[in-house]
């Protein structure tokens, strides 16, 4: 969704277009989350296997649905070299690097309206398509990095336009979600060389990363295109991380009320001088628009996601 819209729309809005879950099931149905396999080559390679015949199983299911269009959309999740750590038609983790030498990590945390049929159908602002673009930048910026990335769909994202989307009932939902990943993370490590993680959070992402935020160990915490955070400042976070955000001058989230009343409302801005985060530059594209290829607010993501925060442009 771009910017333009007017106050009222953005205060219920977070996200793109609306597109159903794939498998069919109510996204508020209870599910049991998988225990995540060990951080070896092996077990992941097993685990990308098992999960890329299920996708192949839901694509198979779309198109005898008649579903032509997200038939083909999972196929592409399907294809060679992809790898996805979690998929259950509902939620989708994939693993773009190698995970079991990774010495730093970014986890790309998405906003609304995001589900495994919308994982790459809007390029950059896609989960998959925006992960592709920070590894991708990372690596022309340090090709020898070893920096891993994960397109994080870890959750069931609210619609854009519903009332959740306004408040945090599916953001805590996925910052249990996001504490159980990073702590796995964290075990393939130890005291003298620790795994150094990277929260990249994109608009109701952002709800997400600071609901989960006292409660993981990570390096750095990056908003981006963030309608509020709940919390007052950085202080109310209770994370030890750098906390870093942006906007950028097109981008109608300038406009969400920064309210919180009675449960509803999302809070202060992250990107006022007040909250205390550091400031990063992300030029003056639209919503969907901070991991567009060769744009200021990606270099700086990704600089973020490799420790270099001093080369971070204001």
């Amino acid at each position: 969704m771009r910017h333009g819209r007017v106050a009222l729309a953005a205060l219920v809005t977070v996200g793109g277009f609306a597109i159903p879950a794939v498998a069919g099931a109510r996204p508020d149905s209870p599910r049991v989350e998988r225990p995540l396999p060990a951080l070896t080559h092996t077990a992941l390679t097993e685990r990308y296997a098992e999960n890329r015949r299920a996708v192949v199983a839901d694509a198979r299911a779309a198109l005898t649905a008649g579903d032509r269009t997200t038939a083909g959309r999972l196929r592409a999740l399907a294809a060679p070299g992809r790898r996805f750590l979690t998929y259950d038609g509902h939620r989708a983790v994939e693993v773009i690097g190698d995970l079991s030498t990774a010495r730093r990590v970014a986890v790309l945390v998405p906003g609304a309206d995001t589900t495994p049929a919308t994982f790459d159908s809007r390029g950059t602002a896609s989960p998959g398509g925006g992960a592709r673009a920070v590894i991708a930048e990372a690596r022309r910026i340090d090709p020898r990095s070893g920096l891993a990335v994960i397109a994080w769909l870890g959750y069931d994202a609210p619609a854009t336009l519903s009332l959740d989307v306004a408040t945090t009932r599916r953001a805590d939902q996925g910052a249990r979600s996001l504490r159980r990943l990073t702590g796995w993370l964290n075990t393939s490590g130890d005291a003298t060389d620790p795994v150094r993680i990277s929260l990249l959070c994109h608009s109701y992402g952002s709800v997400v990363c600071a609901r989960a935020a006292g409660r993981v160990q990570v390096a750095d915490l990056a908003v981006f295109g963030s309608p509020g955070m709940v919390v007052r400042s950085v202080r109310d976070l209770r994370t030890d991380a750098r906390v870093w955000a942006g906007r950028a001058s097109g981008d109608w989230t300038a406009y969400v009320p920064k309210l919180r009343v009675l449960g509803a409302g999302l809070g202060a801005d992250p990107t006022s001088r007040g909250f205390g985060a550091r400031p990063f530059g992300t030029g003056d594209g639209g919503h969907s628009d901070y991991l567009e290829p060769g744009g200021q607010a990606l270099r700086n993501l990704a600089l973020i996601a490799l420790g270099r925060g001093a080369e971070v442009t204001r």
